[in-house]
């Protein structure tokens, strides 16, 4: 059985950075949290670089969701184009008989 990945929140994330910078040791607060010391200084180190655009969530999410609407709306467009062909087409065979 495999085992699940926790995902933490971004303000979870901001919380835990806070606590390093209000000086309380960073073992510690790796303790209480159950977490991993290499996770919390990830988490430094993506918050020192990016400062306010750190832990944007599942902002890739929405970039692939944006992409695949458009494709689907492109689907769409081709697919109604087609619907009005063969309802031209049917509506003269019908015509013709």
């Amino acid at each position: 059985m495999a085992v699940k990945r926790r995902v933490f929140s971004r303000e979870f994330k901001l919380r835990v950075i806070r606590e390093i910078d209000a000086g309380k040791a960073q073992a510690q607060i790796c303790r209480e949290h159950h977490l991993n010391h290499n996770v919390v200084s990830r988490w430094c180190r993506e918050h020192c670089k990016h400062k306010e655009r750190a832990f944007p969530g599942k902002a890739w999410a929405s970039q692939n969701d944006e992409a695949r609407m458009a494709n689907l709306e492109c689907m769409v467009r081709r697919l109604t184009m087609e619907n009005d062909l063969l309802k031209k087409v049917l509506q003269k065979l019908e015509e013709e008989t």
